[in-house]
């Protein structure tokens, strides 16, 4: 641990945070405490810092982008494509790379591909390794801890790690590069369909034409269609990568999630409403000093104001002691769960965001999308890339239906049956729920966080889900497992 009173970083210092952990845009407009410049102000201002406060604190690393000489699209070039995908995530652009490398024709869309990815992501290491990404990982804490409140612990040994995103991009990007592929920096604002192609008209008045449009704009996509109402579940944070005088937290380990409400314990509103719709704290200690902080409400449909999160967040950090000197970077997340698949099939091709792969009982997705696209890419290189030529709807049948195998949506539907299990907890529930899931065998509960589990294996978490203290309310619907299989043959 650091001392008490550390100093104050240096310009120095602070370039090598913005390199280390370069990206900083939040994905919402950011909420920014309005100040007047009295003393009186300023004195209740400084107070409020020295017990934890961090709302006045603007984040001072600034948005950059990688140095890449693309190859990009103009006016001169053929606008005519075998796959054209909108948006250069991290899903996207790990699509791109994949379907490229069989020798496919391929444009990426963007209005910033050179863009730093604005959030942070935390992955289990040993997903990375699965996929050959363990290198784009630039922080690795050997075990994490799970605070079920102030007396018991859970100490998990399984290596959790954050994703470096400029590692990662820079990575999709070269491997895209090598491929050949092709990026254009515009917006998407329509996409028509004829019966054997697809085209795209851009905001700066140019159309591209492809066999297969995939979307990976992320969740606020018009371009994937339902058929039945979207009931998600929310999941809720605001992150900070703060400078802080010292904290608590061991440095090897990650906090994966800290339900104590020891510290609203003279805010009883606070107290009360955290009661019904918990909170937990997610915190990543990178040295005594420096440290990503980042308070989330699992799920909801009730969804928390960034206000009442950044409250309870506050109040945390006074009664932990923390202080933050410097914001360098804030987060701010709003990520749909659950709800029913897209329509399948549909013209548009989705990965991502839109595709229906958040976890729908925690809210991951990277490392599922990573460890998807290759499965995608070959079905779809499967369909453009053979002397047939399997276009229109077949193609889009079989690319829809390659994301989607029968299996993997009993599974996610399993998952989404947990989601709203835990919509019913309060926080003596979860509580209790976490308590006893960490409790099983370290097989299941990492086969379901990795969304890895068969079906076979699935049907047998659910019985040992069942087992449980009778005490959680919502888990009793484990025990219906099998009427669940039965309703998802339906999809």
């Amino acid at each position: 641990m650091g001392s008490l009173l550390g100093p104050p970083l240096s310009a120095l210092a602070i370039s090598k945070y913005q390199l280390l952990f370069s990206s900083s845009t939040a994905s919402f407009p950011s909420s920014k405490l309005r100040l007047t410049t009295s003393g009186n102000t300023r004195h209740q201002i400084n107070c409020i810092s020295k017990f934890g406060s961090f709302l006045h604190l603007e984040p001072e690393s600034k948005p950059e982008c990688l140095d890449f000489d693309l190859s990009w699209f103009n006016s001169s070039d053929r606008p005519r494509f075998d796959v054209i995908v909108i948006g250069t995530g991290p899903g996207g652009l790990r699509l791109a790379e994949q379907v490229s490398h069989f020798g496919i024709k391929v444009c990426c869309i963007d209005p910033s591909p050179l863009s730093s990815w604005p959030n942070n992501y935390g992955v289990w290491v040993d997903e990375f390794e699965g996929i050959g990404l363990v290198d784009c990982i630039d922080k690795t804490w050997p075990m994490t801890c799970v605070y079920i409140d102030d007396y018991k612990t859970k100490y998990l040994d399984r290596p959790y790690g954050r994703v470096s995103r400029k590692k990662l991009k820079t990575k999709l990007l070269e491997n895209c590069i090598s491929n050949s592929v092709k990026f254009h920096k515009a917006k998407v604002w329509k996409v028509k369909h004829e019966e054997f192609e697809s085209s795209i008209e851009c905001d700066d008045g140019s159309e591209l034409k492809a066999n297969l449009i995939v979307d990976a704009s992320g969740f606020t996509s018009s371009f994937i269609e339902y058929d039945k109402p979207r009931n998600c579940g929310y999941q809720i944070a605001h992150g900070i990568l703060a400078e802080v005088d010292d904290h608590p937290f061991d440095l090897d380990k990650m906090v994966l999630m800290d339900w104590r409400d020891s510290h609203l314990g003279n805010e009883p509103d606070l107290r009360a409403n955290n009661s019904k719709l918990p909170t937990f704290l997610y915190a990543m200690p990178f040295d005594s000093n420096l440290v990503f902080l980042e308070e989330t409400s699992l799920v909801s449909r009730l969804v928390l104001s960034y206000s009442e999160i950044k409250r309870r967040m506050v109040a945390r950090l006074r009664h932990l002691g923390i202080r933050v000197r410097r914001v360098i970077e804030d987060e701010k997340c709003l990520i749909p769960m659950g709800g029913p698949l897209p329509r399948i099939p549909q013209n548009v091709m989705a990965i991502g965001g839109t595709s229906g792969v958040v976890h729908p009982s925690t809210g991951y997705m990277v490392a599922r999308s990573m460890a998807l696209a290759p499965v995608v890419a070959e079905v779809i290189a499967e369909c453009l890339g053979s002397m047939r030529m399997i276009r229109g709807r077949p193609l889009y049948h079989k690319v829809w239906h390659g994301l989607w195998l029968i299996e993997r949506r009993l599974s996610r539907e399993f998952c989404r049956f947990g989601m709203e299990t835990m919509l019913k907890l309060d926080l003596v529930g979860t509580r209790n729920f976490f308590e006893a899931f960490f409790d099983l065998d370290p097989y299941y509960w990492h086969g379901f966080l990795s969304s890895r589990l068969s079906i076979d294996e699935l049907d047998c978490f659910s019985f040992l889900c069942s087992d449980m203290p009778p005490i959680l309310p919502g888990l009793i619907l484990f025990q219906s497992a099998h009427f669940l299989w039965s309703e998802c043959w339906e999809i």
